[in-house]
């Protein structure tokens, strides 16, 4: 798609600015790249979390992108795009998972450690596993919390619209969950 240098980027990141350029994006393709250069990489990181396939993320965003540009002349701006936007991936993810019958972890969303300090990376090695045991005990919902905030990086607002809660009701939910894995973890 269009690439946009990183300072329109960050000045487009702004919720009023987001609004204008999805109104813009109607009837202009160009301001769609814009979304899509902001939004590919968090829709990528958590359907790639969710499904652990680089081909099968790859092709659910790419339906994600492709849904959401054909449905943006009936978007209305009530809140975040980002929720829209993330409400057609889980659409999406939903309707792959209805055809394969397949969820992996957390594996996919795992982060490497850096090189040099074997007990480190040994500790490291883990806790990250404990975690990710404790994390494949959460109900589904509750891990779904944890991916769209820590894996797809959606602000508080942006997962309240999404999941239909208020804002404060979706972070005390993040809060507690996480304190709840902390106590765990020790």
């Amino acid at each position: 798609m269009v690439t946009i240098a990183e300072s329109d980027m960050q000045s487009s990141t702004q919720p009023e600015s987001i609004a204008a350029l999805a109104a813009e994006a109607k009837n202009n393709p160009v301001a769609f790249g814009r979304l899509y250069n902001l939004y590919v990489q968090p829709v990528y990181r958590y359907l790639y979390s969710r499904i652990g396939s680089v081909h099968e993320a790859e092709d659910l965003t790419s339906q994600t992108f492709i849904a959401a540009y054909e449905a943006l002349p009936r978007y209305h701006e009530r809140g975040h795009f980002a929720a829209w936007l993330f409400r057609i991936a889980r659409s999406k993810l939903m309707d792959h998972f209805r055809k394969s019958r397949f969820e992996v972890g957390l594996d996919a969303a795992e982060r490497s450690v850096e090189e040099g300090d074997t007990l480190g990376r040994l500790i490291q090695d883990e806790e990250l596993s404990h975690l990710k045991f404790l994390i494949q005990g959460l109900h589904a919902n509750e891990q779904d919390l944890i991916k769209l905030r820590y894996v797809a990086d959606l602000s508080f607002a942006e997962m309240g619209e999404l999941l239909g809660k208020r804002e404060d009701s979706v972070r005390k939910s993040v809060n507690r969950l996480m304190a709840r894995l902390r106590s765990q973890m020790e």
